[in-house]
């Protein structure tokens, strides 16, 4: 019954991995060391799947300028007005829906919604629904299309 309740190890890299982009975003600190902080933190990182959080923090972090061009397309403020905690979720889960194709969409989705309710201001996750909603129609038109 208590295994029911078990956070993924995957889960807790996405939330470490929002966490630490919403830590560069906020101190301009480099990522490497941002990185090794959360790294070297073990009751943080406890549970973690370390490898994706280091793969998901890089790829999202080079790919953030990527990310937030896709997100001033479908946005109805400019990304520099967005909430840094809405930005960071968005720029994690747009980097796994154009990089990690392994990765069902629904997945990516339902990740971002539940880090922007544990995260955000009591709406973000209705805007990050939506925003993520809007770009997995160009992102993942094929796996979309399969499923109707």
């Amino acid at each position: 019954m208590a295994e029911k309740n078990k956070i993924s190890p995957r889960h807790i890299a996405r939330r470490c991995a929002v966490q630490a982009l919403y830590q560069n975003d906020m101190t301009g600190e480099v990522i490497t060391n941002v990185r090794a902080q959360f790294m070297a933190d073990e009751e943080r990182m406890k549970g973690a799947n370390t490898e994706l959080f280091s793969s998901l923090l890089r790829g999202a972090f080079e790919k953030s300028d990527e990310a937030d061009a896709l997100i001033a397309t479908v946005a109805d403020r400019a990304v520099e007005k967005l909430d840094p905690v809405e930005r960071a979720i968005l720029r994690l889960a747009i980097y796994e829906l154009k990089y990690s194709i392994e990765v069902p969409y629904r997945v990516i989705l339902n990740e971002a919604i539940e880090l922007a309710k544990v995260f955000g201001a009591e709406q973000s996750h209705k805007f990050v629904n939506a925003t993520l909603d809007k770009l997995t129609d160009e992102l993942r038109s094929a796996e979309k299309s399969a499923e109707k």
